[in-house]
Parts: structure tokens; C-alpha cells; sequence
């Protein structure tokens, strides 16, 4: 298992690295849109279609997200479009975890649909845009989720007693979440400080949140690493209402597209929300 998951990620990286890095967006762009068609056809078989439903809820993503291209949605973005997606995450990430895996089942299936290729595409154009904004700012938002991730898992595992939401997620604790937001606030600050020494292509995320003043920019990490988190709350909610313990075997050793950008769905608009906010 351990070699699979190291010979994934290397492959991963090895397509990944080289369109971040490229003069332009498009490289990334269309990375992005095949992994989102993936992430959208695993959406479609968590909420019981087949392979040929799953496809078709992977073309309409696809075309939508050819459409925002078509309309350079990444370079003008249609007003208060990031404000709208963040305020619908943390309102629905919110009632869904409160109501837990029963509630999911009970809501129709087009409504699911529709708001997991919505999720999908508005993470698509806000990928994008990161980028056009500059691979600074887009590094400065990945390593936000990674880093939450990985210091949740260590503070987790270290400390962790009281757990976070049994039902849904039992790993998950609030010891994690705390090692996760300090993780990222110390991250942010050297960041800061790199941004200031060294000459970058664009701010950082934390450089444009800073120019608010130190409480904003805790108060938006915070948030930011909560809502990390919550993106990847709902995402195992949903795979338990599936009885899956996976999106997918698309990834050997990590299972899914969808697991693997879970806390990203929410990350991205709401990151690209708050930059435009300063």
C-alpha cells in the first residue's frame, strides 16, 4: 500500500509541478478540468448512478467549466461570484453537519447532483483564477489545506481525546483541528516574512490578508483552515451515506479524486473571496 500511495504522488507531482509552474494558466487549467471530470463522475456514483449516469454528470461539469473558460471567467470573474460561493458553502457545509448522514439520503438525488457539480466547477474556475492571480498566491492557498492536514493528523494523533463528529468522521478530533489551525497560522507568518525578503511573482494570500492588519489575517486563517476541514467532513459524509469508504480507486493508494481534493472544494472560493475582499 505504502509503495502504491509514494508511486501515485510522485506521478501526481510529476504532471502537477510543471503546470503550476508554466508561464501560463492553461497548462493548469487543463490538469485542473481532467481531475474535476473525475471528481464529477465519482460524485455521480456516490449518489447512485452507474457508469453511464456518471458520465453524463462528468460532461455537464465539463461543459460548464468550458463555458467559464470560453467567458474567461479566470481573468473577470462575474461579480460577488466568490462572496455567493462562500457563503453557500459555510451555510450548507454547516446544516449538513449539524444533521448528520441520515439527512443526506432524504434530500432528492438532483439536488445532490446539482450541488456537487456546482461545487466542482466553482472549485475549477477558482483553481484558474489562483493561478492567473500568480503561482504564489495559488501555493500560498494549496499549502493551506496541506499544511492543516498535516499537522491535524499529527496533533491528532498525539493528543487527540475528544473527537470531532464520531458520526461522520470518527479519526477526526478537536485536538486535530487545533494542531491544524496553529500549523497554518505559524506557516502564514513565515510566509509573510519570505514574501518580504525575497522578490515573488505576486502576493501570497497571507501578504494580501496581512494588509488588513494581524487580526484579520488570524481571523481568515482560521477560518480558512475550519472550513478545510469541513469540506472534508462532508465529503466523508456522503461516502458513509454511500457505504463507501472511498470516492474511487482512481488514485491506487489514496483512493479517489474527491478524497483528495475534498478540502479544497471550499478552500479555493473561499480564499479567492477574502483576497478580493482587501
Amino acid at each position: 500500500m505504502l509503495k502504491q500511495r509514494v508511486i501515485t504522488a510522485l506521478a501526481l507531482l510529476a504532471l502537477l509541478l510543471p503546470a503550476v509552474f508554466a508561464s501560463s494558466a492553461e497548462p493548469l487549467a487543463g490538469l485542473a478540468l481532467v481531475l474535476i471530470a473525475a471528481g464529477a463522475w465519482e460524485w455521480g456514483r456516490l449518489n447512485g448512478f452507474a457508469m453511464r449516469g456518471s458520465l453524463r454528470v462528468a460532461a455537464v461539469c465539463v461543459t460548464l467549466c468550458l463555458y467559464a473558460w470560453s467567458a474567461r471567467w479566470a481573468y473577470e470573474a462575474p461579480a460577488n461570484i466568490w462572496t455567493i460561493a462562500g457563503a453557500a458553502w459555510v451555510l450548507v457545509a454547516a446544516w449538513l453537519i449539524r444533521h448528520g448522514v441520515g439527512r443526506w439520503a432524504n434530500i432528492s438525488r438532483a439536488v445532490r447532483l446539482v450541488v456537487g457539480v456546482l461545487a466542482l466547477w466553482l472549485t475549477w474556475v477558482a483553481m484558474y483564477q489562483a493561478k492567473v492571480m500568480g503561482v504564489n498566491f495559488l501555493l500560498s492557498v494549496l499549502f493551506l489545506v496541506w499544511m492543516a492536514d498535516i499537522a491535524a493528523y499529527f496533533s491528532g494523533r498525539a493528543f487527540g481525546s475528544r473527537k470531532l463528529a464520531p458520526a461522520i468522521s470518527p479519526g477526526k478530533s478537536w485536538e486535530g483541528v487545533w494542531g491544524g489551525m496553529v500549523g497554518v497560522l505559524l506557516m502564514a507568518c513565515v510566509w509573510i516574512w519570505v514574501d518580504t525578503q525575497y522578490a515573488v511573482d505576486s502576493e501570497s494570500l497571507y501578504t494580501r490578508l496581512y494588509s488588513r492588519g494581524a487580526p484579520f489575517l488570524a481571523l481568515a486563517v482560521l477560518f480558512l483552515t475550519m472550513m478545510s476541514v469541513a469540506g472534508d467532513l462532508v465529503e466523508s459524509l456522503v461516502k458513509r451515506s454511500a457505504g463507501m469508504k472511498d470516492s474511487s480507486q482512481l488514485l491506487p493508494g489514496h483512493g479517489g479524486v474527491l478524497d483528495r481534493v475534498d478540502a479544497l472544494l471550499p478552500a479555493l472560493p473561499l480564499a479567492l473571496m477574502l483576497a478580493q475582499s482587501v
